[in-house]
């Protein structure tokens, strides 16, 4: 199903949609969301969704030019994940690729830093697919997090999604350590304020950051109504 967006303004931002299974990928697209977050779980910080929701989500987008990514992410909690973490986490890498998804989304830390073994399995079976760090980066140590962006562009990964802070406290609080992180980042991958951001607070965000995509679950007024 092919449908008309009702977004007339920010042509120029790409607003990422963080879906909670497929229910309200319909009305974002319309209200215009150019790309798609998929996930379950969105009180436990978002896990990987069904193989039904990843195929009838990205049947609706395909339809719709817009890209869908995948959270990998086998439970709540830590991102310190064990061996059977990861095979889950891989078998669900595999899916995604055998479905076609257009990117995943994930996150391994150890010791206040990038699980670098981890990660580097997962971005090798993630072959094909764009690869987003996601918000186990704000886990990361501050003072690490530099050679994080390094290491991560080393290794081909497009984005990386960051509060800048804990999440607890307002985005706003961290514009000036996200500032550094995006000058730090220069042309070697992005980085994507999220968390606690919303369409009444984006504006804002926008007059004091230099960037070109940000991400939330209220990124995007719905407008809700019936028309799906």
């Amino acid at each position: 199903m092919t449908i008309v967006s009702n977004s007339t303004t920010d042509h120029a931002i790409i607003k990422e949609f963080c879906a909670e299974n497929f229910t309200l990928v319909p009305y974002a697209i319309k209200a215009g969301a150019k790309r798609i977050e998929l996930c379950d779980n969105l009180s436990q910080g978002g896990t990987t969704p069904s193989k039904g929701v990843i195929q009838k989500t990205l049947q609706f987008s395909r339809d719709n030019n817009v890209k869908v990514m995948v959270m990998i992410r086998p439970r709540g909690g830590d991102f310190t994940y064990n061996l059977d973490d990861a095979e889950i986490m891989l078998n669900d890498i595999t899916t995604c690729q055998e479905l076609g998804v257009d990117g995943v989304v994930f996150g391994a830390t150890r010791q206040g830093f990038i699980d670098a073994g981890l990660m580097e399995q997962l971005i090798q079976k993630s072959n094909g697919m764009e690869v987003v760090y996601h918000m186990a980066f704000d886990q990361i140590e501050p003072s690490k997090q530099f050679l994080a962006v390094d290491w991560l562009a080393e290794q081909g990964v497009t984005r990386i999604l960051t509060h800048g802070g804990p999440t607890k406290e307002p985005i706003e609080d961290h514009i000036a350590h996200l500032k550094r992180l995006i000058s730090y980042a220069a042309n070697r991958l992005t980085i994507m304020p999220g968390g606690g951001l919303s369409y009444k607070t984006l504006p804002n965000l926008l007059s004091q950051l230099p960037v070109q995509e940000v991400h939330g679950t209220k990124i995007i007024d719905l407008k809700l109504d019936n028309s799906f």
